[in-house]
Parts: structure tokens; C-alpha cells; sequence
């Protein structure tokens, strides 16, 4: 099964001078290894976003190149705003990324690998999974 990597957990790998340790990035290091690793668009634009070195942003550019985008489609847009309204209704706030994140994860069934604390009041609400391991 495939996991969605969430921008912050990519950060944490890729926009440092020193890779992080974290277990998310150790989580995010075996979904590569498994070729399991769910990139979207919207992600990679996050990422690509305020790179201001253009050598730094070209070798991300390069990085990120070995991750096809999952094809997203009219529902999964339809879905997000799904999401944001019932998120919304219960008093929780979230951007429309980390909504079409949660639609794409309820559509595919696909778990959601981040340390975003938001993610844990999205999973009140919506019947996301979110990936703290492989186990």
C-alpha cells in the first residue's frame, strides 16, 4: 500500500543542510527503499516553493523527479472540500493542501505520513490513517 508523505515530513529530509533523524524521515527512507511513496502535486509545489537558491531548488527538482504524482481527480477536489466543511463545523482548522491530503487519503485509503499536529484533529472528524510506522 502506498502513504502519502506530507511537505513537513519531506522538509525534514530534503530541505535541511543536515538531514533530520527523526523516525518520520527513517519511516519516509523505508516507503522509498519499498517504492510505497504517494507524491502529489500540491506536495511537490510546497516544496518547491521559496527554494531561493536556484542550485538548491534544480537538485530537488531532480530529488523529487523519482516520485510520479498520483492522478488526482474532480472527486478528490469535490472530497477535500468535504473534508474542510466537516472539519470546519467541528471547530477545526486546516489548509486546502492538508485537505486534499485527507481526500486523497479517504479515496485511496492510503495512510498519511506526517508530523503535522493538525493531522491528529483532521483524524476527530475524517477517517484518515495516519502512518507512524510500517509495522
Amino acid at each position: 500500500m502506498k502513504v502519502i508523505v506530507d511537505t513537513c515530513v519531506w522538509s525534514l529530509a530534503l530541505r535541511r543542510d543536515e538531514p533530520d533523524n527523526s523516525d518520520a524521515v527513517s519511516v519516509l527512507r523505508e516507503l522509498i527503499r519499498d517504492g510505497r511513496v504517494a507524491m502529489l502535486g500540491p506536495i511537490r509545489q510546497e516544496l518547491l516553493s521559496g527554494v531561493k537558491a536556484l542550485a538548491h531548488f534544480r537538485k530537488l527538482t531532480e530529488a523529487l523527479s523519482a516520485f510520479p504524482d498520483e492522478q488526482l481527480e474532480t472527486e478528490d477536489f469535490v472530497e477535500a472540500a468535504r473534508c474542510f466543511n466537516r472539519c470546519r463545523a467541528r471547530g477545526i482548522q486546516g489548509s486546502n493542501t492538508d485537505f486534499l491530503l485527507c481526500a486523497t487519503s479517504l479515496r485511496r485509503d492510503f495512510p498519511v505520513l506526517t508530523t503535522d499536529g493538525d493531522f491528529v484533529h483532521f483524524k476527530k472528524v475524517l477517517r484518515i490513517k495516519l502512518a507512524t510506522s510500517l509495522a
